[in-house]
């Protein structure tokens, strides 16, 4: 990664730019990507007079976004098609069905927390799609999501100008609290589901 960093510091500003869309658009799709990190270091520039703070933000806003629209689109026009046809095999058409009552109680939520979600991004556009939510609300709040997520980092970098890997160590800590939350939440929801049948057997005998 610092190898990576060292290379972008020697280029231009624009080329940075554009490193924050593509690192910010990809990541949507093939997650993990360092797309973090690289939207710290454009405010650290943007600190240091080598770039811009607005432009920084709005590369990673726009590029997450558009990730974000594009993994959505999969999921709306092929998702079911490619689940049926067992290209996920770990996924079942009964999750499928959980999942779209999932996004129909707190889609709005879930849009909103993807960008906080280390992850889980491309799996929650994917099932956004799925699920058929609201095209342009999903645009918007994909956006907020990514605005507010971004706001963070590139002021973050921006405030701490040439000591910004500090915040790497904090991003890596984030990221696996959040990680280790969630699994787990899936382990008390799949434990509960297992008493559950089991108390159902048991009232059956």
């Amino acid at each position: 990664m610092n190898d990576v960093i060292q290379s972008l510091a020697n280029l231009d500003p624009l080329w940075i730019y554009a490193v924050i869309f593509s690192i910010s658009f990809i990541e949507n799709v093939f997650p993990p990507s360092p797309s973090d990190v690289v939207v710290v270091f454009g405010g650290a520039l943007a600190a240091l007079g080598r770039g811009n703070f607005f432009i920084a933000l709005i590369c990673g806003v726009v590029g997450s976004t558009l990730g974000f629209m594009a993994m959505y689109a999969v999921g709306r026009w092929f998702g079911t098609r490619i689940i049926e046809a067992g290209k996920l095999g770990f996924i079942s058409i009964n999750s499928i069905h959980k999942a779209e009552d999932w996004f129909a109680r707190y889609g709005d939520l879930i849009i909103v927390a993807n960008r906080f979600l280390s992850g889980t991004r491309a799996v929650i556009s994917f099932f956004a799609g799925v699920s058929r939510l609201n095209l342009l609300k999903t645009i918007i709040l994909s956006f907020v999501s990514s605005l507010a997520w971004y706001s963070i980092l590139v002021y973050a970098g921006y405030s701490l100008g040439n000591h910004w890997r500090k915040i790497y160590g904090y991003l890596f800590t984030y990221s696996q609290v959040v990680i280790g939350t969630m699994v787990m939440v899936i382990l008390i929801i799949i434990v509960r589901k297992l008493l559950s049948s089991k108390a159902q057997n048991h009232k059956h005998d």
